[in-house]
């Protein structure tokens, strides 16, 4: 089987690339903005025809939340446009599709865990751009996969886990909201879960059900227990305060409770996910290792 990947310089896409190793027997293309424009039609439309991929994972993303406030047209080209281009690709090129969305699709005002059909309401551009990508993909290929997550971290590039890392030697007091629930997801584990589906396609492309699916680790935290159980794994000595989210505000707002339910694809891939203070001690030692 040959796996083609985008976004292969992020978080997700560095973990792929390290996961796989354990998949010889598959050809993996591994690409970026550099080597694939997906943006550009006709551009991938070449690619697809050069390369014949048998599965895509669209791991390629906006994800300046921020950013994307201003952003827009970056935002709405990478995170709406693109995928449904591959979308349509894939369905012409009869490749599989596996594409990664998130939490920032729903408005965070419920109380229990977000179901995939509960009602989609985003609050800022890159949620919008998102959930545009979700739909322009269900439109130009039912039988894609999407799979939401959410707080993803990783040992590779910018995320929430190596910023606190690095705040908290250099200073003795961090203020963290306390109001925004949800669960951190360690990309490894995300990638490791999205090849047990690849797999599933490679044995038989009808076990690979379409729809949306929702993968974080298991259980809940706050941004405030986040960073104490980071600092307490790194043995940080940095105190920290919790503050509700009016004390830091930001130009994207945050939903306040995105954990979401894991039933459907564990259920469907019988894929078992770890708590994710397991898989924090995990990454914050490859950290510290590297």
């Amino acid at each position: 089987m040959k796996v083609l990947v985008t976004g292969s310089y992020g978080q997700l896409g560095s973990e792929l690339k390290d996961l796989s190793v354990n998949y010889p027997e598959w050809e993996f293309l591994f690409t970026d903005a550099d080597s694939l424009d997906i943006t550009d039609e006709h551009a991938a439309d070449v690619y697809f025809k050069r390369h014949n991929p048998s599965l895509l994972i669209n791991c390629a993303a906006y994800t300046a939340v921020d950013k994307a406030e201003t952003e827009t047209n970056a935002a709405h080209q990478i995170n709406a446009i693109a995928p449904g281009i591959l979308a349509k690709l894939s369905k012409k090129y009869k490749s599989g599709f596996i594409h990664i969305s998130t939490d920032y699709v729903f408005d965070g005002q419920s109380y229990k865990p977000y179901l995939e059909y509960d009602a989609v309401n985003p609050a800022g551009v890159y949620g919008k751009t998102k959930l545009a990508g979700e739909r322009s993909i269900r439109s130009a290929n039912p039988a894609a996969i999407i799979v939401r997550t959410s707080w993803l971290y990783s040992a590779y590039g910018n995320n929430f886990v190596k910023t606190m890392l690095r705040l908290g030697k250099e200073r003795d007091l961090l203020k963290v909201v306390f109001d925004q629930v949800g669960t951190p997801t360690y990309a490894a584990d995300l990638a490791q879960a999205l090849l047990a589906i690849a797999e599933a396609y490679s044995k038989n492309p009808a076990d690979a059900v379409p729809g949306i699916y929702h993968y974080s680790n298991e259980g809940v935290s706050s941004w405030y227990d986040f960073t104490k159980s980071i600092f307490e794994i790194a043995g940080i000595q940095c105190q920290v305060m919790p503050v509700p989210s009016e004390e830091y505000p930001t130009p994207a707002k945050r939903p306040h409770y995105s954990v979401l339910n894991k039933s459907k694809i564990k259920a469907t891939f019988n894929i078992t996910i770890p708590y994710w203070k397991e898989s924090l001690r995990i990454c914050i030692d490859k950290i510290q290792n590297k």
